[in-house]
């Protein structure tokens, strides 16, 4: 059996129930052309003001994102169901839509396949939000650049 490294999922929404557009699909596509990813599944739900949900197929998107979409090898493998749907839609606001994407990171293959083999065994794994990173950035380039006052700010 081949190797696979670890697989993540993430649920996006976008504020406005049209907002699938191309402008994501070269990023995606950057990450795949570079084996940095392989994309599992993917799929798509929108949310009315009403609250109304609508769940839709890879072949039901606009054809330049269908066409971006095709051009990575997605065809959707059915790993997310109509729970994983519905899960999906109850967490984005009224008048919203949401990415669903599963993905396998390739880059991680072989440090996963020396872990198991190891007889090491995942117990916590965490993302950090991009503000957070990005606000302990500032303070370390302020603090850097200035130590007396990086010294009276409260921990």
């Amino acid at each position: 059996m081949t190797e696979i490294g670890p697989v993540e999922y993430m649920i996006v929404s976008f504020a406005g129930s049209d907002r699938f557009t191309g402008d994501v699909a070269p990023a995606l596509a950057d990450l795949v052309e570079s084996n940095t990813i392989r994309i599992i599944d993917v799929a798509f739900v929108t949310k009315d003001a009403d609250g109304e949900v609508e769940a839709f197929e890879l072949s039901e998107l606009h054809s330049d994102i269908r066409d971006a979409l095709d051009s990575m090898g997605i065809a959707g493998s059915g790993l997310l169901n109509e729970d994983d749907l519905m899960d999906a839609a109850a967490a984005i606001e009224p008048n919203s839509s949401a990415a669903l994407l599963v993905w396998e990171n390739i880059w991680a293959t072989k440090l996963a396949t020396a872990l198991r083999g190891a007889g090491g065994e995942v117990v916590l794994t965490g993302r950090i939000p991009h503000d957070t990173v990005t606000a302990a950035r500032e303070y370390v380039l302020a603090a850097a650049a200035n130590p007396q006052e990086a010294d009276n700010v409260p921990s």
